[in-house]
């Protein structure tokens, strides 16, 4: 009777195990396909903007397309004819990448200030510089570019890049990551032992800051890799023009010239997936590190 009972036991536990198996199984399938569809979703604007750079446009303006043309090089011979799309590139390069440094730099180091350094009016003067992120900076586009001229800038780079020394989103990224990540007692150390208060900024607070600065640069590089307003309005010559303007300037005798306005947005994408290729172990790694601290 005993062995019958073991038995019976024994079948019903596999039976249960089969079943937990099954439903596991049947669970990871469905999470997989899920994640395959939104690859899809998320993947098909690229393959349909790559597509359409190989065809004319009269077959963009007509269907949707899924197989690849013939016309990649006539779209890209079109597009060199029109705008100097390489030197609007190397423009969008150099603007990205001085922006990205300086506005790393000062935000780091204005955020380790509000957080290291307990001065009077330090809480209202951190809350005045959040409440300028309430404030669109396409209100204060006339205001700027009438100051620029005033001051002989306009149609340089200069307005261009110098705003990003005062980005209030960063600061205040800054802050929290020094709250966090620079412990009070190892600054208090190194100025017993005779270190200056930038020295201490430059070997301490921004190495311990260094998973953070390289997540916010790879934001601040797109966002100032795409930006269009203020390069339209700025800048006036032709050959400083960034790429987006370029790109949005390209059109035939009557009408846009969509093949090869596609051409330029491919080359404009690459560097941007190049980019967040290069450092998205960097965000990964700064958001789990997060996640274990709370």
């Amino acid at each position: 009777m005993a062995d019958i009972i073991g038995k019976s036991s024994q079948e019903s536990f596999e039976q249960e195990l089969k079943r937990k198996k099954l439903m596991s199984t049947i669970i990871k399938t469905f999470i997989w396909i899920m994640i395959i569809l939104t690859a899809i979703i998320c993947l098909t604007p690229f393959y349909s903007m790559i597509i359409s750079s190989t065809h004319s446009n009269s077959e963009i303006a007509r269907k949707l397309l899924l197989t690849p043309g013939t016309r990649l090089m006539d779209n890209y011979q079109r597009l060199i004819d029109v705008v100097p799309i390489w030197r609007g590139f190397f423009n969008s390069v150099f603007i990205a990448v001085i922006s990205t440094i300086l506005g790393l730099y000062f935000s780091a180091l204005g955020g380790y200030g509000f957080s290291k350094y307990q001065f009077r009016g330090n809480g209202i003067l951190f809350a005045a510089v959040l409440s300028t992120m309430m404030v669109p900076g396409q209100l204060g586009i006339v205001g700027f570019f009438r100051l620029m001229n005033e001051v002989g800038l306009i149609n340089t780079y200069w307005p261009i890049i110098l705003p990003s020394i005062s980005n209030a989103f960063a600061l205040f990224f800054f802050k929290q990551v020094a709250d966090s990540s620079v412990p009070q007692e190892i600054i208090d150390s190194a100025r017993i032992d005779g270190s200056t208060e930038i020295q201490t900024f430059h070997r301490i607070g921004l190495p311990l800051m260094g998973p953070s600065v390289a997540t916010l640069g790879i934001f601040l590089f797109i966002e100032k890799w795409n930006e269009f307003l203020q390069p339209m309005i700025l800048l006036f010559d032709n050959h400083l023009q960034t790429l987006p303007v370029m790109i949005a300037s390209v059109r035939s005798q009557f009408n846009i010239d969509y093949g090869a306005q596609y051409i330029g947005i491919v080359i404009s994408v690459v560097p941007i997936i190049l980019v967040f290729a290069l450092f998205s172990k960097q965000i990964i790694g700064n958001v789990m590190a997060g996640a274990i601290k709370e």
